[in-house]
């Protein structure tokens, strides 16, 4: 799922930001700030890190994006069915090629972290930066997919299960 340009927003629109998951837009407004006066900014409300951030509105576009909608929930879980993708025995660049895709931010790129760790942890060959990685990812994946299908958390996570069994 590219990323939209020029992304607008109103008060009370969720947002999705790549380390801090699915957010409300809870007011914007022109604040002053270091010396810049008259800026608009976006003040988010991050629910699962209890965070409130405010961010320029003209880099929107560089930091956040839509949550995903119907369509892509449905796809992201056929994918998380079927893909199966190859990762290093070790854990280092298994643990680098994890952290890059999930700063890209993408709901698809979740998945397959998630699916990568979830066939692992079956195998009982998770290390530490796996275990934080999978459960970032399942975080994520959680949020997005709740959002989606307007399910509860433990509804979210019971398709994800169901999608990555063997």
């Amino acid at each position: 799922m590219p990323k939209e340009k020029f992304i607008t927003i109103t008060q009370g629109d969720r947002i999705h930001h790549p380390h801090h998951g699915i957010g409300k837009v809870q007011s914007i407004r022109k604040r002053s700030f270091s010396g810049e006066n008259g800026t608009r900014f976006a003040k988010i409300f991050f629910k699962r890190d209890s965070l409130t951030m405010m961010l320029r509105e003209n880099q929107l576009d560089e930091m956040i994006r839509k949550p995903m909608g119907l369509k892509e929930a449905k796809k992201l879980l056929a994918h998380l069915k079927t893909w199966k993708g190859k990762v290093s025995n070790q854990w280092k660049p298994r643990a680098t090629a994890h952290q890059l895709k999930m700063e890209e931010g993408e709901p698809l790129r979740y998945a397959e972290v998630y699916k990568d760790l979830r066939v692992r942890q079956d195998e009982g060959t998770l290390s530490a930066a796996d275990r934080k990685h999978f459960k970032q990812s399942g975080e994520m994946l959680v949020e997005e997919l709740a959002n989606a299908f307007g399910k509860t958390p433990s509804e979210a996570m019971e398709q994800i299960s169901l999608a990555t069994q063997n």
